[in-house]
């Protein structure tokens, strides 16, 4: 089952009874990997999405290994394999579009797990496989937070309602409208690269598995598969991609001396796609995540560039973490779920006292900030290398690429794989105080 559309009365009937009751603001990687956590722990979190259907925006995604916690416990494996494809090379290419080098990915992160491609639909649709109840077309208008829970005004066409929730989760993205109806406000910073460029569809080829980029003088071609076909990205300055997609395309074919048949169909499919999505390449970091019973996640909290290609998998690693230190919150003795997702069992009485819950908010922040900032740190250092206009620049990156392998490039990445989060402290802390 996908995202079943649920009203929101209905919603928030189901969750009157939990010991926590939870709103997720956003139906994306970051908020549907909270809330399918939370309905395996026997809750009903309320989940919104500004969305008036069930259509899933967005193009390619590249997972690394650390999306493997969230897959295991929603017991996904199967539908994720089924709608992925495994990214095991990378290749290179010279500022003129001569192939530069091709390094294994799989060598890279074999001591981790899997690297795949995976279209952001079809990884809705592994998430939700379940069955995930949603408010479409919903948006948060208000929130007050007060000692013992949080009002929240939201507003579903003409109508508004009000919820009386324990925590809100706040996961609607890099340009978050709630996150500044937080308690003192999340005015955020963030890297403005001037770039942009269109992602678009390609055909399948023959080289399945191969992920490939060009970082060109002025412009950046990016390649990468999904199950089935190509995601491509095409960009440049601001100031030049104004000039719409087939100028631009014509500028970055004037630069290459080579034009191999899979940078010819990359630049194709741009020019062929009525309505190209452009993206604006530029990121978000929130000065503070947390309040006593609010939290940002996902891009909301830190949007990344997509350089590093690691802004799903840690918005996915942080749901996860988040989700297993509020489940500690519970009482020990929980109902099972029955296969229509219903709870079974006794009842459990009584909410999660406010102290707990604060504490377990900021102590989420505490420990996953720091990973967070380090992946959005490589991901800003990448891109200064990656979009340029020098020619002396390009020189230096294909040199520099002649003895730096992708192993290098991701080393801080790597890093993070290789000493994962480990709620499981966290949660000990919490075990203690809610127990004594």
């Amino acid at each position: 089952m996908p995202l079943l559309p649920t009203t929101l009365a209905d919603q928030a009937e189901a969750t009157a009874g939990d010991p926590l009751r939870v709103l997720v603001v956003g139906a994306g990687m970051a908020g549907l990997t909270t809330a399918q956590l939370l309905r395996g722990a026997g809750l009903h979190p309320i989940l919104l999405d500004r969305l008036a259907d069930e259509s899933h925006p967005g193009y390619m995604l590249a997972l690394m290994p650390m999306v493997d916690p969230v897959l295991t416990e929603l017991d996904a494996w199967a539908h994720y394999r089924e709608r992925s494809i495994g990214l095991t090379h990378y290749r290179a290419r010279t500022h003129t579009g001569r192939v530069l080098r091709t390094d294994s990915m799989a060598e890279v992160l074999h001591r981790f797990g899997d690297y795949r491609g995976i279209e952001r639909g079809e990884l809705v649709e592994t998430l939700s496989h379940a069955g995930a109840p949603v408010s479409l077309a919903t948006t948060v208008t208000d929130l007050r937070e007060q000692a013992h829970a949080v009002e929240v005004t939201c507003r579903q066409g003409e109508t508004s309602s009000t919820l009386t929730v324990d925590v809100v989760v706040v996961a609607d993205g890099i340009g978050s409208r709630t996150r500044d109806l937080v308690p003192g406000g999340r005015e955020t910073t963030g890297t403005d690269t001037g770039w942009g460029g269109w992602v678009v569809w390609a055909p399948e080829d023959d080289q399945g598995q191969l992920a490939e980029e060009l970082w060109g003088t002025g412009f950046f071609l990016g390649i990468y598969p999904v199950l089935g076909r190509r995601g491509v990205f095409l960009g440049g300055p601001g100031a030049a991609t104004a000039a719409g997609p087939e100028a631009f395309v014509a500028e970055a074919r004037s630069r290459l001396r080579t034009i191999d048949p899979r940078v010819a169909r990359g630049l194709q499919a741009v020019t062929d796609d009525p309505d190209p999505y452009y993206w604006a390449l530029k990121d978000a970091r929130a000065p503070r995540w947390t309040t006593r019973r609010t939290v940002l996640l996902g891009d909301a909290a830190a949007g990344f560039l997509p350089t590093a290609g690691i802004g799903a998998g840690m918005a996915m690693e942080s749901a996860w973490v988040l989700a297993t230190m509020l489940r500690s919150l519970l009482p020990t003795a929980e109902p099972g779920l029955a296969t229509d997702g219903t709870t079974t069992g006794s009842t459990r009485a009584g909410r999660v006292a406010a102290g707990q819950l604060a504490a377990a908010l900021a102590r989420y922040e505490r420990e996953q900030r720091p990973r967070v900032e380090t992946a959005q740190d490589t991901s800003r250092s990448l891109a200064r290398w990656m979009f340029s206009q020098s020619t002396v620049l390009a020189v230096l990156r294909d040199l520099a690429f002649r003895v730096l392998s992708v192993q290098s490039a991701i080393a801080p990445i790597t890093r993070l794989l290789a000493d994962p989060p480990d709620p499981g402290h966290l949660t000990a802390a919490a075990s203690v105080a809610r127990d004594g």
